[in-house]
Parts: structure tokens; sequence; C-alpha cells
């Protein structure tokens, strides 16, 4: 409603906040989650004003409702943190209103001191307080009766009368029951609580293809299968990831099939590409032969859930041109003059083995099948699917396809790989997407991170969920090219601590850099387009792995509720750019969680640097001293405002502020025993 119109209320409620598309989608959180409510609430005049938020559960019903207050003094914008505890869709809504309690405390604080209207004053005061009696639970009423009592009792002194009035005891109940005028109240707007997986979670992406495949010179390899590839879900379940993503399971094509290295040119034995999804085998409802049964693939699941892993699987809206549906739906493709259908392009990459779809002839039919799809995976066991370039395909599909899928199946996890421009991406998590893949892989510098992270725990923590992977098949960053070891370390430890969810992709752990040629982030020999089996144990025993890393941070990530958070994070100062300092906080009944983390971001020197912390995130005073255990080493120290660090390449503390935390459970995840893991990576100790 615009200001100033006719029926503009007495005290405005505007610019309510987390607001999702105009109120048109919901802001997101999941159960537990603690996010802030915003509004700018203000009067004419002096008189106080107070604000507080309703909750709605999916059944209506409005719970206690939260007190607001004035963010900063003078700025008229209140806010108050709030909690859902259930899934389903709720609603809020900001309420303000004269508090006429206040405002004649205010004066009475004024006049009674000054012996002005003394009696008058005092006399307000009883009757506001017998109006607001009206409105105490029976139990709390004589509090504050006895309040009014007090006001009109001429044999006490006028200060002993209002101090009465002022009791610790009449302040809460009035608090709890405030006397409430000229109420008004926001519309109410929409919010989606789902389960805590959508938002806390650690992924292992692997090819079941490459598990137990056999390539030897000179005899044609084997592929792995789902069986064997269910011999390494132990291994993964113990680094403590709590989601297992497949790529594209289904049979490939071999009209155009891509050789190794990307060659034009297949050989009689080269597998194809995963994206490259039909063959006369079937199609997306199909597995790879090689692979196995579907069958086979519902005792991965199982195996998997047996250790507390679910299974994702990649869903790619795309097809090789043997795929059935290039005969049966003609029209799902952009046939170009010549008759030829259209293969897939990024320039300067070209997918000759893939057509894309084509939506502008018949998207309802797409739909169709797309929910169809689907909804034949999530029989087989499947909640997770991580989304193969949604941003080439219309945002109504998607929109029309996830409303269809969660309105029924609201636990259903949908993963957008988007790297794409920031408003596709965005908007893609704002229609219903539950996770995105974000630019955290091309954000490597201190300032780059501190303002990205700043922005997705800010602007957008109300309905974009970040994952951060530190890899994929298609990305091998320069910084991990160059950096070696270290440089895995560190982005290992930034994305587990600046992200609720991170993920990495198989041969993370072995540290692979090897790029196709220098300036490309290509792998060399590419698992995208070949068998890649991988010696595990000999990488073990050679201690040629950051694994023992990867199940620390993950041991951690449990443990702490602060890492379970997204937006509850601060930078802190240091002197070196090469050096970046953060801190997670998360409170909750049971008490409050702190980690602090400083990482050398330089993967080649070892940096000493000063660390400044702002106290007063970090719930401390300016001149205190506190323990902090580093989780990975299992040192302690006393830290205070100003803290010397010294870290070896890519070298990292992660420390628990305080008391360290008792156990906790993690989000969706079942107890794993993970190795103790000390010391992990480089750095001298914190002098």
């Amino acid at each position: 409603m615009p200001l100033g119109s006719p029926s503009q209320p007495t005290i405005p409620v505007l610019d309510v906040c987390p607001i999702v598309l105009r109120g048109r989608k919901p802001a997101k959180a999941v159960v537990g989650e603690t996010f802030q409510v915003t509004a700018t609430v203000f009067r004419e005049g002096h008189d106080a004003v107070a604000a507080n938020v309703v909750l709605r559960d999916p059944e209506g019903r409005a719970g206690p409702w939260t007190p607001m207050r004035e963010l900063a003094p003078g700025t008229d914008r209140w806010g108050a943190d709030v909690t859902p505890g259930a899934e389903g869709r709720w609603t809020f809504a900001v309420e303000a209103w004269g508090d006429p309690l206040t405002t004649w405390r205010h004066h009475a604080g004024i006049k009674i001191p000054a012996g002005l209207d003394t009696d008058l004053v005092l006399e307000e005061g009883a009757r506001l307080h017998e109006r607001a009696a009206a409105g105490v639970p029976s139990a709390e009423r004589p509090v504050v009766l006895g309040a009014a009592e007090a006001l009109r009792d001429t044999g006490r002194s006028p200060a002993a009368r209002l101090a009465a009035a002022l009791t610790p005891e009449v302040t809460g109940v009035l608090a709890r029951h405030p006397l409430r005028e000229l109420l008004t109240s926001s519309e109410e707007l929409p919010l989606l609580v789902e389960r805590r997986r959508a938002l806390f979670g650690s992924w292992y992406e692997f090819f079941p293809r490459s598990e137990g495949a056999v390539v030897r010179a000179g005899a044609p390899p084997v592929p792995g299968t789902f069986r064997t590839a269910a011999e390494r879900l132990p291994a993964i379940a113990e680094m403590g990831f709590d989601i297992v993503y497949l790529p594209p399971i289904h049979p490939i094509g071999t009209t155009y099939r891509k050789g190794a290295d990307n060659s034009l040119s297949a050989g009689p034995h080269d597998v194809g590409v995963p994206w490259a999804i039909g063959s006369p085998e079937g199609g997306h409802d199909a597995v790879h032969p090689d692979l196995g049964t579907l069958d086979d693939f519902d005792d991965f699941v199982r195996a998997a859930e047996a250790l507390g892993l679910e299974v994702a699987l990649d869903f790619a809206l795309q097809c090789s041109p043997d795929h059935p549906w290039v005969e049966k739906h003609p029209e799902w493709f952009h046939h170009r003059s010549d008759g030829s259908i259209a293969y897939a392009e990024n320039p300067p990459k070209k997918y000759q083995d893939i057509y894309p779809i084509a939506f502008d002839k018949d998207m309802p039919g797409l739909i169709t099948e797309t929910v169809r799809l689907l909804r034949f995976w999530m029989d087989h066991g499947v909640r997770v699917f991580r989304v193969d370039n949604p941003h080439t395909k219309p945002v109504v599909f998607w929109e029309e396809v996830l409303a269809d899928i969660n309105r029924t199946d609201p636990d259903v996890i949908f993963l957008a790989e988007a790297f794409t421009r920031p408003a596709m991406l965005r908007t893609l998590a704002a229609i219903g997407f539950q996770q995105s893949y974000t630019y955290f892989t091309w954000r490597n510098g201190k300032d780059e991170l501190t303002d990205y992270l700043v922005e997705l725990s800010t602007e957008t923590a109300h309905y974009l969920r970040p994952n951060f992977f530190v890899n994929t098949p298609d990305i091998l960053h320069a910084y991990l090219q160059d950096g070696g070891r270290p440089a895995f370390e560190a982005r290992a430890v930034l994305a587990a601590t600046l992200s609720p969810t991170w993920g990495v992709y198989s041969g993370y752990e072995l540290c692979e850099n090897a790029a196709v040629r220098r300036g490309s982030e290509e792998y060399l020999h590419s698992e995208k387009y070949q068998l890649r089996p991988r010696d595990w144990e000999s990488a073990a025993r050679r201690g040629d792995t950051i694994a023992p890393l990867i199940t620390a941070l993950n041991r951690v990530r449990r443990a702490n509720p602060a890492l379970w958070q997204l937006r509850d994070l601060h930078f802190h100062a240091t002197d070196k750019e090469a050096v970046i300092a953060y801190s997670k906080s998360a409170a909750d009944a049971t008490g409050s969680n702190t980690v602090l983390v400083v990482v050398n971001l330089d993967p080649h020197h070892t940096q000493e640097a000063t660390v400044s912390l702002n106290m007063r995130r970090l719930g401390l005073d300016r001149h205190e001293s506190v323990p902090v255990r580093d989780e990975l080493t299992g040192e302690t120290y006393h830290w205070g405002r100003a803290n010397y660090v010294r870290l070896g390449p890519g070298g990292a503390h992660v420390l628990v502020v305080g008391p360290r935390p008792g156990e906790h459970h993690s989000p969706d995840a079942h107890d794993r025993t993970l190795r103790p893991s000390s010391p992990l990576i480089g750095g001298s100790p914190t002098t």
C-alpha cells in the first residue's frame, strides 16, 4: 500500500524481509534454522512503538510471537530472530503497535524526579496498568494490578510508587503480555521449511564405472559395476560424507561418441561420455548394462543407506543421437535448415555427441516426461538430484517440475549446477532449487572470498543455499594446478567451514592436478571420457592422500552446530593478504558454539600474521582471553584481541572458542566413528 494513501495505517509496517520475488515465492529455512525477520516501523510524534513477528505453522496455528528490537537507534529498522521447528509451508507477518506503557514510563522517569504533575502522572500510570491487566493471564494478573495499587498508594513517596511499577517482575509480565494500541499487521509472507539436509551436508562424487575397473595395456578395459562401486562406499562413509553423488548411469550413445581425452574419433573400446544419454538399450529410465541391472542399482542404494549415505543422481535433460526420444519425439529437438539436429555447444566447447532439448514446441509434454523420470528414480530410493545445466532450460519449466515433485515429496532435494550469470543462478534458487553450485571455485583471493561470502551469507541467504564443490569433473582451477597439495588442503578447509554444504569430486583426496594443457580447467585423461581406476590403498600407505584431513573436517563439522548454518559468518582482520580469518557462531537451548578459522591462502610460502579479532562479534569482552582448541591438531591456546599465527603453505587453524562443545548429532546423519587425525596439514603452532 503506498505511503500516504487514505487507508495507510497509523503505524506503517514497510519493507518486510525476507521476501522472495515480491512474496510470490517463499523464503527458505530448514528445521531448527534461526533467521532474522526485519521491517521498517514508525509513527508520528514521539510516542513509543513496538513490533513483533508472528509465525504460523503449516496447520495455520500462530506460535508465541517474537518481540522485535530496533536494530540501530534512529533507523526505524526493526528485527527479530525466529526459529521454525517443523517442516512444511509456514507464513510469517510483522505486527506493529503503539506502546503506551513504554511512553508513560519514559515520561514518568523524567517528571517524577522533577516533581512535575506527580499525581496526574502516577494516576495515568495506574489506569494504564489496569488496562494492561485485562490482557494478562489470570495467574500473572495480580502482579500488574499490584503495580496499579502501588501507584495510587499515597502513603509512599512518589519515587517509591513509581519504583513499584518498574520492578523486574512487573516488567517481565508486561513484556510477555504488552498493552497494544493501534495494532497494524503486514501481509503474511510465505516461508518454506525443509529438512536439514537441504542446508547441511557433505557430498562425494565418483564414477561407478571407474571403481573396480581393470585397465591394462593391450587388453580391452573392463568397467566397474554397481557391485564393485559399492565396495568404495565404506571408505566414503568413513571420511564423514553424507551424500554420494553419481554422474549419469544410463546407456551411452555410440553416434559421435567421444574418445579418450575428448577425441572426436572413438575406438572400439572407448566408453563414452555419461552425459551423452541414450542408446537402443534405453534412455533416462534405464541403467547402462556395463554397470549392471536396475536391481543392482537398488542394491547399491541399500548398501549406501546402511552406511548412512544418501545417493544423489545426476539428472541431465539432454540425450545422444541414439536416444529413443529422437525418433519418438522429434518435436523435442531443434532441426537446422538441412534437417539435421543441432548438437550442443558452449563455445569454445563442442559436444557433438549430445543433442540439447528444444522447449518451445511441447513444454507440457516435456514437463510430464521429466516428472515421470524423476518419480521413477524416486521409487528406486533416490531423494537427491544434481541437475545438469539447468540454466539452459526455461525457468518456468523448472518452476513447474520442482513444484510438482515437492508438492507430494517435500524431502526431495535438487542441486542446481548453474555456472552462469548471477541473475539466472539466483532465479533458479528462488523458484525452487534447494541448493546451488556457486562461483566459489573461482574465488581464491582474500578480498574476493570475503566479498562473495558476505553476499552469500546475507543478501541471498534466505533463498540461495550454496554447495561449495572444491572441484568437479569439468573444473580443475589453476589454483589447484599450480598450488599442489597445500592448495588442495586450503581449499578443503575453506569449503568445509565457510559453507554448510560442501563437496569433492573423487581424486581430490589424491590431489590430482594435471590439466590437459596450460590455461585449461580440464583434467588430463579426464574421467568423463575414459575409465580411471585409482589405487586407494597404495596412496594411503604412501601418505599420498589428504583423506585424513577431509575426515577431520567432516568430524569437526558434525560436532559444531556453528558450521551447520550459513547466516552468522563474520570476517576478522589480518595484516597479511595471504591470511584470511573468519568465525561462525550458533546458539540454542543447550548453549552457544563458535568456530574460528584462520587459513594461509598462499600454497607456496609460510606466512606470519596478526589476527585481530572483533571480540564483540565473538561475544567476548575487549580485553578477554579465552582458550581455543585447534580441532585439526588437538593443540589448545589462549587467544585475545590480537594473536600471532605462523602457518605453512596452505596451513590452517580450525579453532573451537571456549569450552569444547558436547557431542552433537548432525542433521539427518547416522552415527559414524571417524578416525582421529592429528597433525594433518602444514604449519607451526600459534605462539
